[in-house]
């Protein structure tokens, strides 16, 4: 089985041995982007047939983020409930959120999700049974405006066939999922995440023109971010008592543009529930940090690494981010630019791991002392992998200093960080794959996962 995965940057191919889930070869070119992505594809194709001729007789699995990946944007009801719980979701979908609003869509509002472009909007808002006023309103304004863009339908169960023939009646791509929030206390993201990979796969992928050929699309089987978190979950949970997994798990993904943060971590129960006011936690997490990458995204790493204390030298390193924003193919050739790009990488998976973690604080009330906790605990995780070529390319040394700096019992200021993760280095790019071949090849794609659990092959 031959595995793609077609990056904003590369275009990366695995060769892979379905029945032992031995990684046999392995391929990454440019992503053809200016001219045809399958030509990438067939770059791949060639280096894997110079090390296996079983290449081409291959079938063939793809994921893609190319084109700029899957832009979501989220309209809702409350702002702190159904519209962050939509935002959550479209995370944990494969998606970047381009833009969330809540409350209803005014004439104001309409034009600001027009602008933010969305590939997908995901339209949510009232619990099953209640407030139906604003979703309603929603769609009709979407249908009003002749929306042409596929929503996803995943707010009030008993609103739901009365938004769909809204959306009909206008010609609006559609389709309905269940309830995001189905009750207060309770957020049910995998119906949405399932539909917003239906879009994705029916509209996005041939509306982006990446491919002339028509068996990209027939290749594809999702967004490259959700297609990973689904081998993160594999990862951390495993398939059965036979075949375990690795246990919590979390993997920090430091691209060009952006830097991802995939977890999969085991909560306790007091925790997991959806406040009336805020949204807690779910097990299986995603988040997106469009201001923080190596090339494109350099300057602002820059800024929140001074801001939060993880950068020093300000004016040289402010003068390196400048560089490698201007010319997004820069490779250090000296050793003060590989030093640079270490402090740049450093500073993406400090800022990027606390913006998901969140901070427990002690706090005074009438009813004594507490701890207040924000976001995601990750200070007991067992495994901590990092992925992004500046992890891979770099001497092993590189990965340890920049992944030890987020982990250890001496973190400031509160920060729920990893405290003695086992740390590995995603070297040869299979967690992509293993979330391609999770469906039909399961026990393959646990195997193909060993490395990353600790387990030599």
């Amino acid at each position: 089985m031959a595995c793609v995965d077609f990056g904003s940057t590369f275009t990366k191919a695995a060769l892979v041995d379905v029945g032992t889930g031995d990684l046999l070869a392995s391929a990454s070119h440019w992503t053809t982007i200016d001219t045809d992505v399958l030509d990438g594809w067939d770059a791949c194709l060639a280096q894997l047939l110079a090390v296996d001729p079983r290449a081409g007789e291959a079938e063939v699995l793809a994921c893609s983020s190319a084109g700029g990946g899957l832009r979501i944007a989220v309209v809702g009801n409350e702002a702190l409930v159904t519209a962050e719980a939509g935002r959550r979701v479209a995370l944990s979908s494969g998606g970047r959120v381009v833009h969330v609003a809540s409350g209803g869509l005014t004439r104001d509002r309409l034009r600001e999700l027009r602008a933010s472009k969305p590939d997908v909007v995901l339209l949510v808002g009232g619990t099953d049974g209640g407030n139906a006023e604003v979703l309603l309103s929603c769609a009709t304004t979407l249908a009003r405006a002749r929306w042409r863009r596929p929503v996803v339908v995943a707010g009030n169960v008993e609103a739901q066939a009365e938004v769909a023939a809204l959306l009909e009646a206008s010609g609006t791509p559609h389709v309905l999922a269940g309830n995001v929030v189905p009750q207060i206390g309770v957020l049910a993201p995998d119906p949405a995440r399932s539909a917003i990979r239906e879009m994705f796969l029916r509209h996005v992928i041939g509306g982006k023109h990446l491919s002339q050929r028509a068996d990209f699309t027939a290749m594809v089987r999702g967004a490259t971010p959700d297609v990973v978190l689904t081998a993160v979950e594999l990862l951390a949970t495993g398939l059965d008592d036979e075949r375990p997994g690795a246990g919590d798990v979390v993997v920090v993904d430091v691209g060009g543009a952006t830097t991802d943060v995939h977890s999969v971590v085991e909560l306790d129960p007091e925790d997991a529930g959806l406040a009336r006011e805020v949204v807690a936690t779910v097990p299986v997490s995603r988040t997106v940090e469009g201001d923080l990458g190596m090339r494109w995204s350099a300057v602002p790493t820059v800024e929140e690494g001074l801001a939060a204390g993880l950068i020093d030298d300000a004016d040289r390193m402010r003068a390196a981010a400048g560089v490698r924003r201007d010319d997004p193919a820069f490779l250090p050739g000296t050793e003060e630019e590989r030093r640079e790009d270490e402090a740049i990488a450093a500073a993406a998976v400090g800022v990027a791991l606390r913006r998901h973690a969140g901070r427990s604080q002690v706090a005074y009330s009438s009813a004594g002392r507490v701890v207040e906790r924000s976001g995601k605990d990750l200070r007991e995780i067992d495994v901590l992998v990092g992925s992004g070529g500046v992890l891979r390319n770099n001497p092993a040394e590189v990965a340890d200093r920049v992944l030890g700096a987020v982990t250890g019992d001496d973190v400031p200021d509160g920060w729920q960080l990893p405290r003695a993760p086992r740390t590995v280095v995603d070297h040869d790019y299979v967690l992509a794959a293993a979330g391609l071949l999770a469906a039909d090849h399961p026990e393959a794609a646990h195997a193909l996962l060993a490395r990353l659990r600790g387990v030599t092959t």
